[in-house]
């Protein structure tokens, strides 16, 4: 490390702050058990676990996380003692059941205060959260910035270091971005903050690596026709949460850019991790009322109102998903999140709202049908979706959508002819030999296709039914496998040619005779009447129901 670097960023001690400021900034529905004004005063300097096989630490000022420790216990009573004992800030416990007034009145016995985290409560994310907070709140030159809202937040950080400000993930997703009037943007700038995320993944990124190495702000210097970067690595608890990234202010304002950025690393930590947490939260809750309205009728109407969703001109199911050779791979579950951001902000900018959630690696969005063309607009949407998913993604996006919806009750149907519809144009991106690279993207909506989706349900219908043992077509593929030849590829352009013998000799480039030849074969070795308009038709529905499955 710069030895500038070392002293800019420091390993000074927390100044302690307060337990009601800590606890504010947390937010992770603490409870006190015993709120009093002296138990509130009480300084935070530092949080700890609680281990009762190790020998304590000093625990003073510390906040203590009883983890794996149950209220009424033995083991609760050895944490309390040692609390008072050592003058801890507080102690944390998950009560399981404990009323809370016994906690109060072991809170009151032993004078420590008492604090009680939900019981689904994770301990890791919490004590990042919480030594995260004892360090942010030390640093009030943002105060006012609500916690986790990262576009304020950017705004903040490019007013104090005067250069416009990304808030970066370590996948490369934009968080936030800053809109300061009158700070310079370049190119790099207006590309990342249209699509959200970065050209360059950061872990094949040179710049990024450099960053991620250092712990300070740092100066990275850009080639031309970009402009210069500040960038500081952000961490809590250890674990590297992203990054920040200044378009450099230049000449004497670097160094007091450098230094507030240094200043604002805590902070910045704090910021995401309830970002990241309030993120998390809405996708789960915007994922269960989506699946709600479209797979559960009863409680349609429910999930629509905690989603705000007035159904005046009606909704259409848009269905999204990447061309991916391995969907469960780690990289597919990345892009897939990208994909869901995208959607997200494409559609805001066209419906101004957007209703969106990933479920089971597909992204879904609610398309409203307002306007004279809804379906103009719906091709529009999904088409831009797709030409601008080259950002996030060396995989095409495949992209449908379902029927219109005039009233809540439709919405299943809109989502299973959107599926039905993505998964027939999925079909089509297969490589196979005839196809080794996959198509451009595609899209469509459900009337582009409603013939083949008809067809392959008559497939699915003959399949279920059993109704394919009564003719030749599997006779005929088990024929073609073991002699190696191409009676049922001829039958198909022979049916498909409307019995010109001509014209299906020039779909399999091959002689007339030899198509002849084929039909009289068939006819004889399989017993099929091809002046039966009945079986012709039958043998047809069978053949292309077939290939389009």
């Amino acid at each position: 490390m710069d030895p500038s670097e070392e002293s800019r960023h420091g390993d000074a001690a927390p100044v302690p702050i307060a337990l009601s400021a800590w606890t504010d900034l947390v937010q992770e529905d603490l409870l006190h058990a015993n709120p009093t004004a002296e138990n509130l005063r009480r300084p935070v300097a530092d949080v700890q676990l609680y281990d009762a096989f190790d020998d304590q630490p000093n625990v003073r000022n510390t906040v203590v996380l009883a983890m794996g420790v149950s209220c009424g216990s033995a083991g609760f009573e050895r944490v309390l003692v040692h609390a008072a004992d050592g003058e801890a800030a507080a102690v944390i416990v998950k009560a399981r059941g404990t009323p809370i007034e016994d906690l109060r009145v072991a809170s009151s016995r032993h004078g420590v205060p008492v604090l009680v985290v939900g019981d689904d409560a994770d301990w890791t994310r919490l004590i990042a959260m919480a030594r995260t907070a004892v360090a942010g709140a030390a640093v009030d030159s943002v105060s006012g910035v609500r916690l986790g809202d990262l576009f304020a937040f950017a705004n903040a950080v490019a007013s104090i270091a005067n250069g416009a400000a990304s808030i970066v993930d370590p996948s490369g997703r934009i968080l936030g971005y800053s809109t300061v009037p009158g700070q310079p943007i370049d190119d790099l700038r207006r590309e990342t903050t249209l699509t959200l995320q970065e050209r360059t993944p950061p872990a094949l990124d040179a710049d990024f690596k450099v960053v991620y190495s250092s712990t300070a702000a740092h100066f990275v210097q850009s080639p031309s026709g970009i402009a210069d970067r500040l960038a500081l690595a952000v961490r809590a608890g250890g674990e590297l949460l992203g990054s920040i990234w200044i378009i450099d202010p230049g000449g004497d304002r670097r160094q007091p850019a450098l230094d507030a950025l240094d200043r604002l690393a805590p902070l910045a930590g704090l910021h995401m991790l309830h970002a990241r947490s309030a993120s998390d939260f809405t996708e789960r809750r915007n994922a269960d009322l989506m699946r709600t309205l479209m797979d559960d009728p009863a409680q349609a109407s429910f999930a629509a109102a905690q989603l705000g969703l007035e159904f005046t001109d009606g909704f259409a199911i848009a269905a999204f998903a990447l061309s991916h050779p391995n969907a469960g791979s780690l990289d597919a579950m990345r892009e897939q999140h990208r994909l869901l951001q995208l959607v997200t902000v494409t559609c805001n900018v066209q419906f101004r709202s957007a209703y969106s959630a990933l479920i089971d690696s597909v992204v879904y969005a609610l398309l409203p049908c307002a306007g004279e063309s809804p379906r103009a607009a719906h091709r529009r949407v999904i088409r831009d979706i797709g030409s601008y998913a080259t950002t996030i993604s060396a995989h095409p996006v495949v992209a449908a959508v379902g029927g219109i919806a005039e009233q809540i009750s439709e919405l299943p149907r809109s989502r299973t002819e959107a599926v039905r519809t993505l998964q027939y144009l999925m079909r089509q991106q297969s490589v196979t030999r005839e196809n080794p690279t996959p198509q451009r993207p595609a899209a469509a909506v459900f009337e582009d296709h409603w013939t083949e989706l008809n067809l392959l349900e008559i497939g699915r219908y003959i399949a279920e039914k059993h109704l394919d043992k009564f003719d030749v077509v599997d006779a005929i593929r088990a024929y073609d496998a073991t002699h190696h030849t191409d009676f049922l590829i001829t039958l198909r352009a022979y049916f498909d040619s409307n019995a010109n013998v001509s014209k299906a000799a020039d779909r399999m480039h091959v002689h007339g005779n030899t198509i002849r030849y084929r039909i009289t074969r068939l006819a004889e070795e399989f017993q099929i009447d091809f002046d039966n308009p009945t079986t012709r038709l039958w043998l047809w529905l069978r053949l292309v129901s077939t290939d389009l499955m």
